[in-house]
């Protein structure tokens, strides 16, 4: 579903029907109507916003559930990235039939696959196998590996003001926050959730989401959450487009 707000609210502005469950979506930074949906059945679909009919494409080429899709931010590079339960991570141009490029090198399932909005080429990839990866579209094999966590990682994030910041969730329950330029201590560890962190959102303060419909807001400056505790309370993410 594609929402839109405006002075009445938040409403509908158009939806798309699947014959699998959709993970995962992302925008082009070209077409302002034009996403990327990946899905249960290993394939990535585009869509266009002003039509109301099926894909403009459709790409099978995942093994398993393409569990994560993101668009390049850096417009002169129209490349997107996928990260599936095969374990691999494919790269792809929308006006190409077929993926450039698969990376190999996870043991666990690859959970997210997000693009560096500073590193033209560059993408991170977070795995059940405990490890964060930093890759180069540019060059062959993994061009980092990180043991993050003791725990499946579900999410990670570049830092949108240093490029050499990662940020990961995981099962674990904890944030971590990773320099690229010395990767053998995290920067900082948050800790607060009481389930999986399914998503996170790097930005001066982080606010990731968990499975349990909650929100909780950090302060990377800060060692954990105590000090929104109140708000926590108040902020419940099943909540947050009502009225």
């Amino acid at each position: 579903a594609v929402l839109e707000q405006n002075e009445a609210g938040i409403v509908l502005l158009r939806s798309f029907d699947w014959n699998d469950g959709l993970f995962d979506v992302t925008w082009s930074e070209n077409n302002e109507h034009v996403l990327i949906t990946s899905s249960g059945d290993g394939s990535l679909q585009i869509w266009d916003t002003a039509k109301t009919k099926g894909p403009l494409q459709v790409y099978k080429e995942h093994a398993q559930e393409a569990y994560s899709v993101d668009w390049s931010q850096t417009r002169g590079e129209q490349l997107v990235v996928s990260g599936s339960w095969d374990q691999t991570a494919k790269l792809w141009d929308p006006a190409v039939g077929k993926s450039l490029c698969t990376f190999k090198g996870h043991e666990g399932v690859i959970y997210s696959t997000i693009w560096s909005p500073h590193i033209p080429g560059c993408f991170a990839s977070a795995s059940g196998d405990q490890t964060l990866r930093v890759w180069d579209v540019k060059a062959p094999g993994v061009k980092l590996v990180i043991p993050a966590h003791q725990a499946e990682i579900l999410s990670c994030d570049w830092c949108k003001y240093d490029e050499n910041l990662l940020v990961t969730g995981a099962v674990d329950c904890s944030l971590k926050g990773w320099d690229l330029r010395n990767v053998r201590q995290p920067v900082f560890v948050l800790l607060g959730h009481t389930y999986a962190i399914r998503r996170v959102k790097e930005h001066s303060l982080k606010l990731e989401t968990r499975n349990d419909n909650e929100c909780v807001i950090f302060n990377k400056d800060r060692p954990h959450s105590e000090q929104y505790q109140e708000l926590i309370k108040l902020l419940n993410c099943a909540n947050l487009f009502e009225g």
